[in-house]
């Protein structure tokens, strides 16, 4: 059964910012001819002045809709693209304040509720960054040391995982690169390390650098995984060793979210959603037995969305290192995500606002600052985008990839025009496996 949280505000209980227009005492000698032909005479002016400066930081932010009326959008756009399950969550001021799955799971057509453990895809990204932000505030990591600097012995000198030989890069593939001993965290999280997304989808399956790290955007799981290896095979000395699947479970226990993991532990458990491709045909659920934290997480709709609201509200991490997240780190020049290794746009093309943070993407619009992370493959489609004022995330899960051609549609409903970027991460593919 579908579930709903919270409440939705409605316009008389939406948040008031507070007016920060002050009049210096300079102004309170005037005597009361004075003040009312200086009145008079300014109130054009001042009028001009106060619209522009003294409204509401909120006043440009929509209401956002009831739960009927979200409900009713939804199953809309699942006619409308023909697809068959999604699960919405919406954040208001930092708090999960709407809750609530439609369609189906399966082919058996066991109903999507919101309890149904779901492919995160890409979001594991975020869930990553979060954690790594925590490594920053303990003194574990630090962002723009070098890599090599983590590491008892040089990268290329590792060999396979002993359980899982395929968890990490072939690093032995980068012996006759130097360029290795630049990477930083930063560059793991900005996708900018010069590495392809993936190295098995190299055309020799070998690991390659292709540009000086850090100059430039093109994204890349693989940058992930390198950071992975490091925090779980890092120098001790400095508090590393750790594995990234157990410091993820312990924020997951910390906000509550039981049916979220890293790796796949929910056994013979029945509800699990399946997903359905772009021809509308079905696709099981992959069980992944290995932490990759570029997109291992299952989770679930009212689980993520408790870790959106964590992010969005700061919660687990210090106000330096939740602002260095959503802060822009690299500008991104690029016409799309994808392909990789685009060739800038001109600069008259380039979308000034759009920049990488941590783990994230960030962008300017309407309403002020946002940040983004979607997930996707052939037959799951996520989304999580907020805006910093008044705290507000929009949460999509879906398994079925043909309601990602919907998501423009229900974000605009939700949170107004805020100018979110996504002709930038889906182009003409939105909807596509």
């Amino acid at each position: 059964m579908a579930q709903r949280v919270g409440r939705i505000r409605t316009p008389s209980q939406a948040w008031r910012a507070p007016l920060r227009c002050e009049f210096t005492s300079q102004y309170r000698v005037l005597n009361g001819p004075l003040i009312m032909n200086a009145l008079r005479d300014a109130f054009p002016l001042l009028t001009a002045l106060f619209a522009a400066v003294c409204l509401p930081i909120a006043a440009s932010s929509q209401t956002i809709p009831n739960g009927t009326a979200i409900d009713a959008e939804v199953s809309r756009i699942l006619t409308r693209t023909h697809a068959n399950g999604m699960a919405v969550a919406v954040i208001d001021h930092g708090k999960v304040a709407y809750v609530n799955a439609y369609g189906i799971r399966n082919a058996n057509r066991d109903p999507l509720t919101t309890d149904t453990v779901m492919y995160g895809a890409s979001l594991t990204k975020a869930v990553f960054a979060y954690t790594v932000m925590q490594l920053a505030d303990q003194g574990k990591l630090n962002l723009d040391r070098p890599l090599k600097d983590d590491l008892d012995k040089p990268l290329p000198s590792y060999g396979p995982d002993n359980v899982f030989p395929d968890k990490y890069g072939p690093y032995r593939d980068l012996a006759d690169d130097p360029r290795w001993e630049k990477i930083t965290p930063r560059m793991c999280l900005t996708h900018s390390t010069g590495f392809s997304n993936f190295w098995f989808i190299e055309p020799d399956q070998k690991l390659h650098i292709h540009f000086e790290p850090g100059t430039r955007f093109s994204y890349s799981g693989e940058g992930m995984i390198l950071l992975q290896f490091v925090i779980e095979h890092g120098s001790a000395a400095q508090g590393l060793g750790l594995d990234v699947g157990d410091l993820a479970k312990a924020d997951f226990n910390r906000l509550g979210m039981t049916r979220t993991s890293l790796v796949w532990t929910n056994g013979s458990d029945s509800n699990v959603a399946d997903g359905w491709n772009d021809q509308g045909q079905p696709q099981p659920h992959e069980k992944r037995s290995k932490v990759r934290v570029a997109g291992s997480m299952n989770t679930t709709i009212s689980d993520l969305s408790k870790f959106a609201a964590a992010l969005v509200s700061g919660d687990g991490l210090s106000p330096a290192s939740r602002a260095e997240m959503t802060k822009p780190s690299l500008h991104i020049a690029t016409a799309g995500m994808f392909p990789l290794f685009q060739p800038d746009l001109p600069p008259n093309k380039q979308r000034k606002d759009l920049a990488s943070g941590l783990g994230i993407t960030v962008f300017d619009g309407p309403h002020g600052h946002g940040f983004f992370k979607g997930g996707h493959d052939g037959q799951t489609a996520n989304t999580l985008i907020c805006i910093e004022a008044n705290q507000r995330c929009v949460l999509i899960l879906s398994n079925d990839v043909r309601s990602e051609a919907g998501f423009v549609e229900l974000v605009r409903f939700i949170l107004g025009d805020i100018g979110e970027p996504y002709d930038w991460e889906y182009g003409d593919h939105a909807g596509k496996s």
